[in-house]
């Protein structure tokens, strides 16, 4: 899990961070990592049915007379019986074939590692989304909160903003903190991302977003790690 990989040390530097970015503005800062967004099981079925497919393709593209050769070579005759051989070894190779891939894609590091790049953005963002739902929107009173989501096996982060955010913030400006992220993520250091992130974040949300006299904090000032 991620969260063994926080020491509660860099846990309390983290929400020093988050404290010190919000110190100035009325938004709210909520950061959330996670292990994975996504089983991908689906991924490991498509596979399984795509080389099936493809080894299926091959021997169409053999052809009649070549195929004819190699039944007649395994089963030494082509009558009526060959080719119910021929349809059951056909059928069996298939099938063999599925099991093979389906069971090799099970283990997680396969499955991560052959998932299209674009697959695991759409389920990294559709995660972000949903703890936004569940753990921001509607939290603040003036819908200032920003989630900040980390996703570590998929190496990819996502920023969701409020709607208050959303209208005044250009989602380009919020470059800046998510390469930050990546940057250290990449380099294998989670934490001195997200902080770099957290800092850029609290920039913007001083210029579009000052503190108010009655500015209370909303959202806890800590990372939550699922």
């Amino acid at each position: 899990m991620v969260g063994q990989y926080l020491e509660d040390k860099s846990r309390a530097h983290l929400a020093a961070a988050i404290a010190r970015a919000e110190s100035g503005t009325s938004g709210e800062i909520l950061v959330v990592s996670n292990e994975l967004s996504d089983s991908y099981h689906d991924v490991g079925l498509h596979y399984a049915i795509g080389v099936m497919f493809l080894k299926l393709g091959a021997i169409w593209a053999m052809g009649p007379e070549r195929l004819h050769r190699v039944m007649v070579y395994f089963w030494g005759w082509n009558g009526p019986s060959g080719y119910y051989q021929m349809l059951g070894t056909l059928f069996c190779t298939l099938v063999l074939t599925f099991l093979i891939v389906r069971y090799a894609m099970a283990w997680m590091p396969v499955r991560l590692k052959l998932t299209p790049r674009s697959t695991k953005r759409r389920r990294v963002r559709r995660r972000a989304l949903l703890l936004f739902n569940a753990m921001a929107r509607g939290k603040t009173s003036g819908h200032t909160a920003v989630l900040l989501y980390l996703s570590t096996g998929e190496h990819m982060a996502e920023l969701v903003a409020d709607q208050a955010i959303h209208g005044k913030v250009d989602p380009a400006i919020w470059g800046d903190a998510m390469a930050a992220l990546v940057d250290a993520l990449h380099d294998g250091r989670m934490v001195d991302g997200l902080i770099a992130a957290v800092d850029r974040i609290g920039i913007v949300l001083h210029q579009y977003l000052p503190i108010g006299a009655d500015d209370v904090n909303e959202l806890p000032d800590r990372i939550v790690e699922l």
